[in-house]
């Protein structure tokens, strides 16, 4: 008989916690010796509606506000025991607190934290950073397992108090399937953004935040295109649009409107991703950086700065750049691409070898199962 999982998570829109969530409760339930359900403290999200047509049942709590924070942890007890789970698997710092708590009122026995994040003090409210030290409080014993997607995460959650004996470090898994394009698909996005198929296109992919800052990739275009004025740089993501004034006035103040292509949310990533020759990460922080591993995956050279995981999923210092470099360093990329081309395609391999997602849910599963 299968196990029945509760996944809780503050909402089901995209991004990185959410897309894993996603993949582990599909393939998973696939297999059949786990039977996952999901709990959405707010709303049912992109990803919720993808659960719920796949057949997995996802359940949402409309929080709208820390208000209403006692209301939600009692009707999210009332849910958990009606719903009876083996396991309780919570994503992230509210979920940990309010689906923790929960779930050990309940005499759940197997409760699992989620922490997915690094330095939440740039970019996250204060009600977020405060919980996080409430967190590290109940670590020690309200979940049995701490899972951390980076181990970047690990380092700074053992720093500010968290239980360390009860840490694992399970990265992202990747769908290999699906990170896949053809040079025919790379063509057609260029011809639908009016980029010659010669063009040197630099790209990155996220959505408009202070935390991801496209600022910064405005500011290394600037100073690029001092020495390559053809140069075309790509933001993919949620907001990264000509309706965005922001972006549009620091577009305009450097007179880089006719260098930048504005993609806004796509669900056609590895075909994005195809189009470009060179990815840059500029995120301020990082967990475990998904679309880094994305694009390395898809044959791209990339550079990033020094966030998250990301010097281990690029497994060479030539790729990790500071703020004052990153101009340069993707300069000395275009000028020897070729060589650098070679060095991509050798990490290539290694992320396929060790970040398959089949291998990562295969972990999950050894966890819920107690064998680690």
């Amino acid at each position: 008989m299968s196990k029945k999982l509760v996944h809780i998570i503050i909402g089901l829109n995209i991004g990185g916690a959410e897309l894993m969530l996603k993949r582990l409760v599909l393939h998973s339930q696939q297999k059949g010796n786990f039977h996952h359900e999901v709990i959405s403290l707010t709303d049912l999200g992109l990803i919720g509606k993808d659960l719920k047509e796949a057949g997995i049942h996802v359940y949402t709590l409309n929080m709208k506000s820390a208000l209403s924070i006692f209301s939600i942890y009692f009707s999210l007890r009332k849910l958990l025991k009606e719903i009876k789970p083996d396991i309780v698997q919570t994503w992230m710092y509210h979920a940990d607190f309010l689906g923790g708590l929960a779930a050990k009122s309940l005499g759940i026995k197997k409760i699992i934290w989620g922490i997915r994040t690094t330095d939440v003090t740039q970019g996250a409210s204060r009600l977020t950073v405060g919980l996080r030290k409430i967190c590290a409080k109940l670590s020690y014993s309200v979940p049995t397992d701490i899972v951390c997607a980076a181990n970047v995460s690990k380092d700074v959650h053992i720093k500010i108090g968290y239980d360390v004996s009860k840490m694992h470090v399970i990265p992202n898994g990747f769908e290999l399937d699906k990170l896949v394009a053809t040079e025919e698909d790379r063509n057609k996005i260029r011809e639908e953004f009016n980029i010659s198929r010669d063009a040197t296109v630099i790209g990155s992919v996220g959505r408009f935040n202070i935390v991801k800052n496209q600022k910064f990739f405005v500011e290394v275009a600037r100073e690029l295109v001092k020495t390559d004025p053809n140069l075309i740089f790509m933001l993919v993501g949620r907001d990264n649009t000509a309706d965005n004034s922001e972006l549009m006035g620091w577009l305009r103040e450097h007179h880089l409107i006719n260098n930048f292509r504005l993609l806004g949310q796509r669900n056609d990533i590895p075909l994005c991703l195809k189009a470009m020759d060179i990815f840059c990460l500029h995120s301020k922080t990082e967990g475990f950086p998904n679309v880094l591993g994305e694009a390395l995956i898809m044959g791209l050279i990339a550079v990033s700065l020094d966030v998250g995981d990301a010097k281990y999923l690029l497994n060479n210092p030539k790729f990790i750049s500071n703020h004052k470099e990153m101009a340069d360093r993707i300069l000395h990329i275009i000028e020897k691409y070729k060589y650098y081309k070679i060095e991509a395609e050798y990490n290539r391999k290694i992320l396929i070898d060790n970040f398959d997602l089949n291998k990562i849910i295969a972990i999950y599963e050894k966890l819920y199962s107690g064998e680690i």
